[in-house]
């Protein structure tokens, strides 16, 4: 049993907080009120502190980076105030695995690092449990695992017998648990994939009130258009829908602007939502920077277009228009010495143009590089975050001490810089804004009992020091004390239902 005493409570509702003391049974808040005289095994006094619900991070990597394995406690999450982490978008997760293979995940992470002893959904999340996981894990299945595994690498439409192949994986996962699907329409294995078979595969999705989740097929010029693709197919399969990472790219404000406010003028009819992280930096697979026409085939066929001395100008002049120069190399397989050099740094160290040293760190990588891009617009992300439709996510994985690769900082901070940002509003807009990262996301994903204080929910909770956590509460017991993550790994996993 566990005791909050003397608790300023944001209840996840948006309604004005109150003071009580939470008295917590088991995994689940037994009583919320003013108990006195009450024992428990733990007691913790938050006079002062603010007590919210566990906050759902609603698009999460650690699956892609393979970290759940090999990292599970997840520390950076728990110490935001994380209870709950949602995995599986871009068109990539890490079941089902129909031969068990992890190729959709190749450009964050290392297969071999790991022994695949599942093919569903369900030996999948067996496996979870088995080892144990530091939060609560939920996650969808990614349209290109299923595609891939399918067709291999051939990009065409699938035939009839292909589509309903897909459509059963899709069906049996979300049977199994998942809470729905993605699609990484942006990558360069869905890019070309047709709007009916997205539709026919939501359809499903919405059959079984699970969530589509999109990474958008252009983030940039064609922003506007691949947001109305999205709404429509909100609009006709009535899927509930999540656009991942709407971001203000540099140079592409206005578009996105255009987007959001579309977004925002939806009837409340179509339950659409899209999620952002409040900082200036991309963190990508480094094939991303080369032009659309070279980003064809696996990492493989990217490399043989690179090292082809017939393509090398047309690459030059093709590439993703950012400064070079100031590119961070965050990851490096097999050169771990580059990981935290910029490109410039490398290039000027090797006497090379810094589009040559670019194909260098693909061609030394075998194009598995990651880097780190100051191409958003950090002020306007910080207030796109409190849209109405906005979600906070980190959009990053918790990565084991040692590794390295180098985080973003948004793995670390994303909601204790939502939090400072939010504490300047006033009371009932704060109060919003923790509804935003609590209550409304474990609604859209049906996470029930979670995502609100009330009698009989999950006791998954946060003690807030202004906008710093000094304790997180998991499914009834202490994952952080005073700023410290303890041992157990308190996690379940979240099936769909």
């Amino acid at each position: 049993m566990l005791l909050i005493r003397n608790a300023n409570i944001i209840d996840g509702t948006g309604k004005p907080s109150y003071k009580g003391d939470i008295f917590v049974a088991g995994d689940k808040v037994s009583a919320i009120g003013a108990f006195p005289n009450k024992k428990a095994d733990v007691v913790i006094d938050a006079l002062g502190l603010t007590v919210t619900p566990g906050f759902i991070d609603v698009n999460n990597d650690s699956d892609h980076h393979l970290a759940l394995l090999t990292h599970p406690s997840q520390d950076d999450f728990l110490k935001q105030g994380i209870t709950t982490i949602i995995g599986g978008h871009c068109g990539s997760s890490l079941a089902p695995l129909l031969y068990g293979s992890l190729e959709s995940i190749r450009k964050w992470a290392n297969p071999d690092l790991i022994n695949v002893n599942w093919h569903w959904v369900s030996e999948f999340f067996r496996t979870i449990e088995k080892q144990g996981i530091g939060v609560n894990f939920g996650t969808l299945v990614g349209h290109s695992t299923i595609r891939r595994a399918i067709i291999g690498e051939d990009h065409r439409d699938l035939t009839d017998k292909e589509l309903n192949v897909a459509e059963h994986v899709v069906e049996r996962s979300l049977k199994e648990g998942a809470l729905g699907l993605s699609t990484g329409l942006g990558y360069a294995h869905a890019v070309l994939t047709p709007y009916a078979e997205i539709r026919a595969l939501v359809k499903i999705v919405a059959r079984y009130n699970g969530v589509y989740s999109t990474h958008l097929r252009d983030e940039q010029s064609g922003v506007e258009a691949s947001v109305a693709e999205t709404i429509r197919l909100a609009e006709e399969t009535k899927a509930r829908t999540l656009i991942s990472h709407l971001r203000p790219l540099i140079g592409f404000e206005p578009q996105v602007a255009r987007a959001v406010k579309t977004i925002h003028a939806l009837p409340d009819t179509v339950d659409l939502h899209f999620d952002l992280y409040p900082f200036g930096t991309s963190y990508v697979p480094v094939y991303t920077l080369l032009p659309a026409w070279a980003k064809r085939g696996n990492l493989e066929s990217m490399l043989g277009t690179v090292n082809a001395a017939m393509h090398r100008g047309k690459l030059r002049e093709g590439l993703v228009p950012v400064a070079l120069e100031h590119i961070v190399i965050a990851k490096s397989p097999g050169s771990d010495y580059l990981v935290g050099k910029t490109l410039g740094g490398f290039a000027a160290s090797r006497e090379m143009d810094v589009r040559d040293a670019l194909f260098e760190l693909m061609t030394m990588t075998r194009m598995r590089a990651v880097v780190l891009i100051d191409n958003i617009n950090k002020g306007i992300a910080e207030r796109m975050v409190f849209e109405p439709r906005a979600f906070v996510a980190t959009n990053s994985a918790s990565l084991p001490p040692g590794n390295s690769a180098l985080e973003p900082e948004r793995a670390k901070e994303t909601f204790t810089r939502f939090l400072e940002l939010a504490r300047i509003m006033p009371p009932s807009l704060f109060e919003r804004a923790i509804e935003k990262i609590t209550a409304i996301p474990a609604k859209t994903f049906r996470l029930t009992g979670r995502g609100i204080i009330k009698q009989g929910s999950y006791a998954d909770l946060v003690c807030l020091d202004g906008a710093n956590v000094a304790h997180t509460i998991l499914n009834g017991r202490l994952a952080v004390k005073d700023g410290a993550v303890t041992p157990a790994l308190l996690g379940r996993v979240l099936r769909r239902g």
